[in-house]
């Protein structure tokens, strides 16, 4: 057994491995995609406290589902719900109703424990700047009123009312309240019956959003039997998650499904056969099942826009294989045997997949885990591919084997005809093209924005906007970070940005804000607080005592009730807060000890964009407080990366023409020159379409440059115009090029469709100028004499 033979065996052995593990993978269900649409976005080029706070803040509601059931009246509207509610009772280990919600009177037990310190700030205020008799009015007004607001406990523990306005304006940091054993919200037309879910499923597995959103949606169909009039919003990451895997899965189907069909007739025109697109089909099956495989093996879940971005790389895995079965029908090649002719084309193969697996990884540069994962995908898919071609095609090929169809002959007919331009014509067009490309520059803007990514479905933006409305949701992208050396510096730090804040509210620039402050007072501002109180209401003579002169109570009333509040007067922590209901709720502010000191997060309610800049300016000045924009930190990165890639872009030119000089010397200009061209063609027309320049658009050029120098090379390496093989090389690549990337351009993920649409332009333009880079009688790879101009 020769070596070849040898290495043929190998491969099938290797081959066979693949089959098993992607079998294996299959039928155990480990290769389960991932649809977290956040994979597309950058990693963070921030501190660890900065990532926790934004990883605690998409993970506090990663897992939860919020439904309001509506109707014209409460009593249809709690038939409603209750019809929504049976239908998954009996799927609770899918959907859980949060009970916990319903439990503020075992939350009164904690507040009532350290009532004398709970103050709002307006109190706090007030009892520093109000004389006594104010005081003694409020607390008659109270005693003898029925309408005196929140009475969380009996007037004699709490005759002033400092504790009730406390509770009133915790209770306002959301309009949800308790009605009839439920939770109501209402927008003065209609009432809401409020359910928070938790899933108790990864959010991500497909497995689990094929198994919830039907039930969701039978839910949904038993509320509105129930009461026809029933409105149903529903919001929480698995309805964004489905939407993007049913999107995503759909267009796996559309994009390899065309790709494969799309070259499978390209080939069935040029050679008439049905062996070569049997040979092609099984080079792009083995370079998909070697990704497959080795991607599972170096990420923990192989994401599903992977595999929509790996199905056009069925365009690209079937280059080395066409270029072999071109070259294998020229008279020149019937004279070799297809060992012989693997050995004349081998390296201008082994440059085709460098260039292209360079411009590849490119994108491995980037700070994004899904693009990562679909460079890395899409690399190995192409490397198992041109092994393959390389180690099996000599022995499945032979030389009688093929045959050209029309095609090929009709083809080289209206490419030399392209290429045949003179005189005032080909100046008319090249001053035309000049002229476009001026303008379209010209009117190229950039677009670094990450909000332009949004690819949600309308209904599900608009139920999330009216949710958030309804229950005056905090803006889960901007929020303060504070920190803090110790707990007790960091709600000291929280408590001197809310003034800041209240003055914001007052002009109503924000709606609210939530902060773990408004509820555990650091033990500075408690201690004060009680100080105060004795000063100003129960030291001798004060208002406590003049009170009791009023209701006619003697000095042991005094004396009991003075006692009850100082005992109420005793510390509270985070710790004792973090245990209730409303702790829970608000756990996700509370970063506690990380990276050698604490933190937490002051959420806003009722952000508009247009205040971003004096949101920005409350914060500052002020010790550990830091104003956190994730949109436009992620913008700014974009932007940054969109301008750092270009610049890769240009050193990877320098690097692909010193990898072409070592092969074509001085001439290794004519393979790059189409593709430079076609890339200022395509930011052009971008411009003139009016397509914003972002880092998804510069990356494909990138990708461009890769796929693009295949086409260079293969056309190089039949320069002459009477040379079919050169023409037929190029024209095939570029249209299964097409067929795949150029598909892309029908996604409807943003980044993807931008791939697309670039690679889509690229590629035809490539493909035009290629053949205009050519010249007749250019020496052979392996005379001297390369050095042609």
């Amino acid at each position: 057994m020769n070596r070849c033979n040898l290495f043929a065996w190998v491969w099938g052995v290797i081959v066979g491995l693949l089959v098993a593990h992607n079998a294996y993978l299959l039928l155990s269900e480990r290769l389960a995609p991932d649809t977290d649409i956040l994979a597309l976005l950058p990693v963070q080029e921030r501190d660890p406290v900065l990532q926790q706070a934004v990883t605690q803040v998409v993970g506090s509601t990663q897992q939860r589902l919020i439904v309001l059931v509506g109707a014209d009246d409460w009593a249809q509207a709690s038939r409603a719900a209750d019809a929504y509610r049976a239908e998954l009772i009996p799927h609770a280990e899918l959907l859980r109703l949060d009970e916990r919600a319903h439990q503020w009177r075992e939350d009164l037990l904690l507040f009532r424990r350290h009532r004398l310190v709970l103050l709002t700030t307006g109190d706090e205020i007030a009892l520093r700047s109000r004389p006594g008799s104010y005081w003694i009015d409020s607390a008659l007004s109270k005693l003898y009123s029925p309408f005196g607001g929140i009475k969380p406990s009996a007037w004699q523990d709490d005759p002033f009312g400092l504790f009730g306005a406390w509770m009133q304006a915790r209770a306002g940091e959301t309009p949800v309240r308790p009605r009839d054993g439920r939770l109501f919200v209402g927008d003065g037309e209609r009432p809401y019956v409020v359910m928070p879910f938790t899933l108790g499923a990864p959010v991500f597995s497909l497995r689990a959003q094929d198994a919830v959103m039907p039930l969701l949606e039978r839910a949904r169909q038993a509320a509105r039997a129930a009461t026809p009039q029933a409105e149903v919003l529903a919001a929480g990451v698995i309805l964004y998650a489905a939407a993007a895997g049913a999107q995503a899965q759909w267009e796996v189907s559309v994009i390899g499904a065309g790709s494969m069909l799309g070259i499978a007739a390209l080939i069935w025109l040029t050679f008439h056969s049905l062996k070569p697109i049997a040979w092609i089909m099984l080079s792009i099956g083995v370079g998909c099942l070697g990704a497959l495989s080795l991607c599972w093996l170096l990420f923990e879940r192989i994401h599903l826009l992977t595999l929509v971005f790996g199905a056009s790389l069925i365009g690209g895995a079937q280059d080395y294989g066409s270029y072999f079965l071109c070259n294998r029908l020229t008279a020149e090649g019937q004279t070799l045997d297809s060992r012989q002719l693997l050995r004349r084309l081998f390296p201008a193969l082994v440059l085709a997949l460098v260039t292209t697996v360079v411009g590849y990884l490119a994108l491995a540069l980037t700070p994004f885990p899904g693009l990562r994962q679909m460079a890395v995908f899409s690399a190995l898919g192409l490397i198992f591919a041109w092994l393959t071609v390389v180690l099996w095609f000599p022995a499945l090929v032979q030389s009688e084997a093929l045959k050209s169809g029309p095609a090929v002959k009709w083809l080289s007919v209206r490419l030399w005809r392209w290429t045949s331009w003179r005189g005032p014509w080909l100046i008319l067009c090249g001053a035309g093209l000049f002229a476009v490309a001026v303008f379209g520059l010209s009117r190229l803007a950039v677009q670094d924005d990450i909000r332009l990514l949004q690819t949600a479905p309308r209904h599900l933006l608009d139920e999330q906007h009216k949710l958030s409305r309804l229950l005056a949701a905090p803006a889960p992208a901007q929020f303060y970070l504070v920190r803090g050396p110790t707990a007790e510096d960091l709600l000291q730090r929280e408590e001197a940005l809310k003034p800041r804040l209240d003055v914001l509210v007052e002009k109503q620039i924000l709606s609210g804000y939530h902060a773990v402050s408004n509820w555990v007072p650091s033990l500075r501002t408690q201690a004060a607080r009680r100080a105060l109180i004795e000063q100003k209401l129960l030291h001798e003579n004060g208002a406590l005592e003049t009170l009791a002169q009023r209701i006619g109570a003697d000095g042991q009333w005094v004396g009991s009730t003075r006692a009850r509040l100082l005992a109420s007067a005793s510390p509270m922590t985070p710790n004792e807060f973090f245990e209730t209901s409303a702790g829970e709720s608000a756990r996700h502010l509370w970063l506690g000890q990380v990276d050698g000191g604490y933190a937490s997060i002051v959420a806003l309610r009722g952000v508009g964009e247009v205040n971003l800049p004096l949101l920005r300016r409350a914060g500052s000045g002020l010790d550990g407080v830091q104003w956190v924009d994730t949109v436009e930190e992620i913008s700014s990165v974009l932007g940054r990366y969109r301008k750092y890639m270009g610049w890769v872009i240009v050193l990877s030119y320098f690097a692909v023409y010193v990898l072409l000089y070592s092969r074509y010397g001085r001439a290794a200009w004519r393979v790059l020159a189409p593709i430079a061209l076609a890339s200022v063609a395509t930011l052009a027309l971008l411009g003139v379409v009016g397509q914003g320049l972002q880092l998804f658009h510069v990356l494909a050029l990138m990708l461009l440059l890769g796929v693009g120098v295949d086409y260079g090379i293969f056309f190089q390496d039949h320069p002459g115009r009477s040379d079919p093989v050169g023409w037929l090389a190029v024209a095939l690549s570029a249209l299964s090029t097409l067929f795949s990337f150029g598909l892309l351009s029908l996604s409807k993920t943003p980044a993807l469709q931008a791939f697309g649409l670039t690679i889509l332009i690229g590629t035809i333009t490539v493909c035009l100028i290629v053949p205009c880079f050519g010249y007749e009688n250019l020496p052979k790879v392996d005379e001297p004499g390369r050095d042609a101009p």
